[in-house]
């Protein structure tokens, strides 16, 4: 069988990470909402439909319409190789210094603990198991990220990214789950890598991919399980689909074709990112606006589009309401206002719609003024962002715990205690920490050129990536809604925020490149400025790749919580398997209580009255049930006052390693350290 063309085949692998995550949890989730979300049934059901997904999709998209013959194609084959040079070893590097977040402090942990439960058992929520601890009114099962509602535990968070780690933990435990992020990273690398080749070019896909593989941000999420790294594929890749789907075109009245299912893919892709991140609901709203303007284009994608779209968010909407209900009531006072606005969106979408399709769409091109005042209006806005740190200072968490955490951190970086300042303003200055402020500029050029091509209706293929990725970058910018210490803050940027700048910043070096390539001809191509084209595109890819690099150096050079795994296998050896454990420490019991119950497969819940009588009535009660006693504690000293004398606990928990640091006001640098540690003692029933 011939090998398809050099572009064809670039754009075919590249659709694929998008293509293969949709598909797997399309039959996923609907596998966990039944409860029986197991290797075996998601074996029988989910791989086919993988398999099938990304045997047919690409098999759609059809040849670029540009492809400029037999050494353009070579170009392409060219870059798809050093694209997947860089995607493979992006992923090398990430798991040789992938994460070992176990112990919940932060999101990693309590996504891996969510991984651990579906994986072992395949359902939600997770039981408390009262009886078999004595069923004491004493007993707490609350934890960090998980939620005690009447006699069940609600893990925090949406169910899409722990249903793509079960299959690392399937095929390898607890090291294959924390090895898949790193792998879906370098997935996400790999479908930016396909956006920037369709809208800017193949020869500058390999720089878009290497300076998003080796900012900080791409490298420093996929190494822990984040959801992030998901999110960036099933949103860059709904417009890496779109963009094929909409290569051909087709009217309304068209019968349906591979453009049809290629939309529908894409409406799908672009939905599902709900599944994975309830926030991505924001996102997606520029795309209902979409839609709305290709109805009136009278394109026959439209609809596909629309009901892949609402399939997505559908799922989405149960992962939310149906599996995550406690975490949205968490989220209420944002979820709200964001619920009404996305309501608001798709009325005056239809209604903007339906008014204009009947008197007719505005030639906004006749406007002669318009398309140099959108340009002039961006560069203001990025201006605007650039000087706000100075005239608008942002104030308010509405959080106590994270005003003691950012003074916290201001005391240690030397800075004026203000915890209630969110460094908000400074948002347009994270993204030039992480790709460099040559990126940032070019990006603003880039994206002022685009707007006006855009008006004048020249490059109609930018319109959805420029309302997705400039909506997102706007709205990300002017409220990160994160706790502002990095890297932490970082993960808010790098979905599509980061993605944006690095593409309109490679879009702008390929326009200056043949700006000075026509500069060249008109010269005649004498030898002052033969080179020009050149020397500017190296000049400006190693700006941007060098600048994105330098900031990584700060802390991707260590593992978090490495031997976090080894530890908890020997903390799970040392509680027999029919026991059930009691927490006696609360500070362990914020963050240690999922890890036991989660990965050791044992009941486990906190003691709110450690006392050596309710120790005794407890364990008294748990013995009455046939089962051994575990009394647990992150210190020895409570233990031996509760266990009596002569008894000694056992460490089977204990870790010293490197952790993140936290910085407020510059890139982040060197490690902190983290200890952990866990005692036991077991009373065995007689």
């Amino acid at each position: 069988m011939r090998m398809p063309p050099g572009r064809l085949l670039l754009a075919r692998v590249t659709a694929l990470p998008a293509i293969a995550v949709s598909a797997w949890l399309l039959v996923a989730f609907p596998l966990l909402a039944l409860g029986v979300f197991t290797p075996v049934a998601a074996g029988i059901v989910g791989v086919p439909a993988v398999v099938a997904a990304c045997a047919l999709v690409p098999r759609l998209i059809p040849e670029p319409a540009t492809a400029g013959g037999a050494r353009e194609d070579r170009w392409a084959l060219v870059a798809l190789v050093l694209v997947l040079v860089i995607a493979v070893a992006f992923a090398v590097v990430q798991i040789v210094y992938h994460a070992e977040a176990l112990v919940i402090r932060r999101d990693p942990a309590s996504y891996a603990m969510y991984t651990a439960w579906i994986a072992e058992n395949g359902h939600l929520p997770v039981p408390q198991q009262r009886e078999l601890l004595g069923d004491d009114p004493a007993l707490n099962f609350q934890s960090l990220a998980q939620y005690q509602i009447d006699d069940v535990i609600w893990p925090q968070f949406m169910a899409g990214a722990p249903l793509l780690t079960s299959i690392g933990y399937w095929l390898g435990g607890l090291t294959g789950m924390l090895v898949t992020t790193p792998v879906l990273g370098a997935l996400g690398v790999l479908t930016f890598a396909g956006l920037t080749a369709r809208l800017v070019g193949p020869c500058w896909a390999p720089l878009a991919a290497l300076v998003l593989a080796v900012c900080l941000p791409q490298q420093w999420v996929s190494r822990f399980t984040y959801s992030e790294p998901v999110t960036q594929i099933l949103l860059l890749g709904g417009l890496v689909l779109a963009y094929d789907a909409l290569a051909r075109r087709t009217a309304l009245t068209d019968r349906w074709s591979g453009a049809h299912t290629l939309a529908a893919a894409a409406g799908l892709s672009f939905g599902l990112g709900l599944v994975v991140r309830i926030d991505v609901l924001r996102d997606l709203l520029p795309v209902v606006g979409f839609v709305g303007l290709l109805l009136l284009a009278r394109r026959g994608q439209a609809p596909p589009l629309l009901g892949g779209l609402a399939v997505g968010v559908g799922m989405g909407l149960y992962a939310g309401f149906g599996l995550s209900r406690p975490y949205l009531d968490y989220l209420e006072d944002s979820l709200g206002p964001l619920l009404v606005i996305s309501g608001a969106v798709l009325v005056l979408t239809v209604v903007a719609t339906a008014a204009l399709w009947r008197f007719g769409v505005p030639r906004v091109e006749r406007v002669r003024w318009l398309p140099e005042a959108v340009a002039v209006l961006s560069l203001l806005v990025m201006a605007g962002f650039a000087i706000r740190p100075l005239l608008w200072p942002d104030y308010g968490h509405g959080s106590d715990f994270t005003d003691h955490w950012v003074a916290y951190v201001q005391g240690r970086e030397g800075l004026l205690v203000e915890g209630s300042r969110t460094y908000y303003d400074m948002s347009l200055y994270w993204v030039g920490w992480y790709v460099g402020l040559g990126t940032v500029l070019f990006a603003s050029l880039g994206v002022a050129l685009l707007l006006r091509r855009v008006v004048l209706r020249r490059d109609p293929q930018w319109v959805l990536p420029l309302m997705l990725l400039l909506w997102t970058v706007a709205t990300t910018l002017l409220r990160p809604a994160i706790t502002p210490d990095h890297p932490w803050a970082s993960r808010r940027l790098i979905v599509l925020v980061i993605p944006a700048f690095v593409l309109l910043a490679v879009w702008f070096a390929a326009w200056l490149t043949r700006y000075c390539a026509a500069v060249v001809d008109e010269q005649e191509r004498r030898p002052p400025v033969y080179a020009l084209p050149a020397v500017v595109a190296v000049l400006a890819a190693g700006t941007m790749a060098l600048s994105s690099a330098a900031t990584a150096t700060g802390i991707m050079g260590y593992r978090q919580d490495a031997g976090t795994v080894e530890a908890t296998h020997r903390l799970c050896e040392a509680i027999p398997p029919d026991a059930s454990v009691i927490v006696v420490d609360s500070d362990m019991a914020s963050g240690y209580m999922p890890l036991v119950r989660n990965v050791c497969g044992v009941p486990t819940a906190e003691l709110t009255d450690p006392t050596p009588e309710a120790v005794q009535r407890v364990v008294v009660r748990i013995h009455d049930q046939g089962r051994d006693a575990v009394l647990a504690s992150s210190q020895a000293e409570p233990l031996r006052a509760l266990a009596g004398e002569g008894v000694e606990p056992e460490r089977p928990f204990d870790v010293t390693a490197a952790m993140d640091p936290s910085t407020l006001m510059e890139p982040p640098t060197g490690h902190w350290t983290f200890r952990g540690s866990v005692w036991v003692v077991v009373f065995p029933v007689e």
